[in-house]
């Protein structure tokens, strides 16, 4: 391997990857040789619109913006012919114990295929050394790993910078990048109820969406040999209840006060 290193970012088009990808276009971090994004197929709207916007912008700045997939994850949960367990749903059991399938959609559709497109770029290339971007912040800290690859080298900008996610949206709103949506599939079982409420405000055919989805999922899939893939009950939301009837409901509709609210974002797969 020979020549200066490839850099590749990690797109997942929300908050941190967008500010990382923007900031290199803005010459406060170095040049990026390429951006990824891995589709789901599901993702909201308001993604695909700000990728496309990015994109745009990309290409004004020469830095290519690739869009690769493994496939439509809403309708491979749904298919006999798909692991169903690729998704970590909220589950109770014929015992009526609680819990929840292991999460394994983010290496299947995020992150195996933005691997095989690096090694694409790669070879094309002619082996160069790739130096991956991953928009992991200060914050976020505790996420960050060494490669497994042996011509892959991981660099996170933002801790080099030393930001946090709120660091890069206030970049985002500076740079006229206001209304950067959170990255993460319609109907993520990781959602916390402030992301459930605005979806069902904000973007009401997509949370029907869920909700469908939702219905369906309850019982899992029976296989060709009578098997059912799924024991138990399946569920989005985390009270094991169906979607449209879970309370969303903030602590003040509740005449509480709101001094914190759990807000998970491990759902955010994409940054």
């Amino acid at each position: 391997m020979s020549g200066p290193p490839l850099r590749i970012l990690s797109l997942g088009a929300g908050v941190q990857s967008s500010c990382v990808l923007l900031m290199s276009i803005e010459g406060e971090l170095d040049h990026l040789d390429a951006a990824i994004f891995s589709d789901t197929g599901w993702e909201p709207a308001a993604v695909y619109a700000h990728l496309a916007r990015l994109e745009d912008t990309a290409a004004m700045a020469g830095v290519p913006v690739h869009r690769v997939s493994a496939g439509n994850l809403r309708a491979d949960a749904l298919d006999p012919a798909h692991r169903f367990a690729s998704m970590p749903l909220h589950v109770r059991n014929s015992s009526g114990a609680k819990g929840m399938i292991r999460r394994q959609c983010t290496r299947e559709y995020k992150l195996d295929p933005i691997r095989r497109k690096v090694r694409e770029v790669y070879e094309a290339a002619g082996r160069r050394p790739v130096e991956q971007w991953l928009g992991i912040s200060l914050d976020e800290i505790g996420r960050m790993r060494t490669s497994d690859v042996r011509y892959i080298t991981h660099r996170y900008p933002l801790v080099e910078q030393r930001m946090t996610r709120w660091d890069c949206q206030r970049w985002l709103d500076t740079h006229g990048w206001n209304s950067v949506p959170k990255s993460s599939c319609i109907g993520c079982p990781f959602h916390s109820d402030r992301q459930w409420r605005e979806l069902r405000d904000n973007a009401p055919q997509e949370f029907a969406d869920a909700v469908e989805f939702d219905r369906a999922i309850r019982s899992g899939h029976v296989q060709p040999d009578g098997k059912v893939q799924l024991l138990g009950e399946a569920y989005l939301h985390h009270t094991l209840v169906p979607l449209d009837e879970a309370d969303l409901s903030t602590p003040e509709d509740r005449g509480q006060l709101n001094l914190f609210e759990n807000d998970c974002q491990s759902g955010v797969c994409g940054l």
